[in-house]
């Protein structure tokens, strides 16, 4: 495949993610509680590293430059829709949240719990999401500062999802544990 449609190719999912990320941050309700913000830092240099080891040319520095996966077509092929995949799954979580998202830690003014759509089975399908887009996008690329790259996002939203967890079981009691037994961490609980 030639390189530069490839970098194209992989491009686009994160640009499309970036742009609808954008268009819809001014739809959301006023924010009634959020985190502080020093406890933000160390979650936004997690991600900003994870995601930097990911795209830039720059994480491939010593034994991280090396491929741990051949370079092949059926891997690019499978990297690029797991990264679709992945892009979609965000979106999609996206979709459902609607005023309800931020990108902080946050509780909105008239707050709802979500259990639809991909909230159904997963209780954090945008960071599920955006960690599978990040694996396809690492299995596409094949070297290991990718997968480094990719630890420190689970890390990341794992943390964050935690985070979050706490502060919906303040605000929502009950209803939010019962929706925890019913629902997978960052995969989906099948049964």
């Amino acid at each position: 495949m030639n390189e530069k449609l490839f970098a194209v190719l992989l491009d686009l999912p994160w640009l499309t993610f970036i742009i609808y990320w954008i268009v819809k941050a001014s739809k959301t309700r006023q924010t009634a509680r959020k985190e502080p913000a020093v406890s933000r830092y160390g979650i936004m240099l997690l991600l900003v590293c994870g995601y930097t080891l990911i795209i830039s040319p720059y994480g491939r520095v010593g034994v991280l430059a090396r491929r741990f996966l051949p370079v092949s077509l059926t891997g690019a092929i499978v990297g690029l829709a797991l990264t679709w995949l992945g892009i979609g799954i965000a979106i999609w979580a996206r979709h459902h949240l609607a005023e309800n998202w931020s990108a902080r830690v946050t509780i909105k003014q008239g707050h709802e719990l979500i259990r639809t759509g991909p909230y159904a089975r997963l209780r954090h399908p945008i960071y599920s999401g955006l960690d599978l887009a990040a694996l396809g996008s690492a299995i596409a690329i094949g070297e290991w500062h990718c997968s480094l790259g990719v630890c420190l996002l689970l890390i990341a939203y794992s943390i964050k999802a935690k985070r979050e967890e706490s502060m919906l079981t303040q605000q929502f009691g009950e209803s939010f544990q019962e929706h925890r037994k019913q629902t997978g961490f960052l995969l989906p609980r099948l049964r």
